[in-house]
């Protein structure tokens, strides 16, 4: 009976249905690399109302912040905490990373920059498409 039951719960969890219910569980990864003082790649693609896990590594020996305020307000963030500066950037510690689960908002261009080292030429672009 126990293994019936099992079996009937996972089937239930992959229907059409419960996967609507979390569009995190098929979210496509992207990583964003970020060394001193760039992105690597410096520039980023989504597509518009498609769920991500954006990979942000910091491999660089000071902190760095992926700053991009017009597309972090646009997109819909499953947790708002790992928001700073009122949810216009992402701070990752040196030698750290974080993740994030978002998805974009209208289709657009947006600028991209390391609120500390844009000064520096740590800056780049995304696209919504």
């Amino acid at each position: 009976m126990k293994t019936v039951a099992l079996a009937l719960l996972a089937a239930f969890a992959l229907t059409p249905a419960a996967l609507a219910a979390d569009p995190w569980a098929h979210a496509q990864v992207v990583t964003e690399v970020m060394v001193d003082n760039s992105f690597q790649p410096d520039h980023l693609t989504f597509h518009s109302g498609q769920p991500y896990e954006l990979r942000l590594e910091n491999r660089g020996k000071d902190m760095h912040e992926f700053t991009a305020p017009a597309f972090l307000k646009a997109a819909r963030v499953r947790d708002k905490r790992l928001l700073a500066n009122g949810g216009t950037d992402i701070v990752v510690p040196s030698g750290k990373s974080v993740r994030i689960f978002l998805i974009p908002g209208p289709k657009g261009d947006y600028d991209l920059s390391c609120a500390d080292h844009d000064w520096d030429g740590m800056v780049g672009g995304i696209t919504v498409d």
